[in-house]
């Protein structure tokens, strides 16, 4: 957390990099997005030897998107596979991570408007889940130009 006259910005930085050291990603090749457009998951992928290793690793990722909700999509999605990971999964881990490294220093800004004015957007894809055809929703919420959820 850092102040300025811009406001409060709040990171992670240092657990982002604890996390990529964790990860032994920290010399890993930067990643421009944190999943593929059209993301195909086989569900025949070969499981993971270790889940355990999966499953802390996106824990500390759910943790992570406090402070980076660009993240929060692709993240809801690999922690969906917790209960048995594979190889396909922990790829897609590893991309969300390389998107992370490239993208370090980005802070979320709280900044004093004097109002406490709250709005709210939402969104959603009709079947827009290709492993099950349920729909995606999402919502953001603002409270003095603030990003709070």
């Amino acid at each position: 957390m850092a102040t300025s006259s811009k406001g409060l910005f709040l990171n992670q930085r240092r657990y982002l990099l604890d996390l990529l050291d964790e990860a032994h990603m920290l010399d890993c090749k930067l990643g421009h997005t944190p999943l593929v457009s059209k993301l195909q998951l086989d569900a025949q992928s070969e499981p993971l030897s270790n889940p355990s290793v999966y499953q802390c690793i996106v824990g500390k990722l759910i943790y992570l998107t406090i402070t980076r909700p660009d993240i929060a999509y692709s993240v809801s999605l690999v922690s969906q596979f917790m209960h048995s990971p594979t190889l396909i999964h922990w790829e897609i881990v590893k991309r969300i991570l390389r998107y992370l490294k490239g993208s370090i220093g980005r802070d979320l800004l709280m900044k004093k408007h004097g109002s406490n004015h709250i709005m709210a957007f939402t969104d959603a894809d009709w079947a827009g889940n290709a492993l099950d055809h349920k729909s995606i929703t999402s919502f953001c919420t603002f409270v003095g130009g603030n990003l709070v959820t």
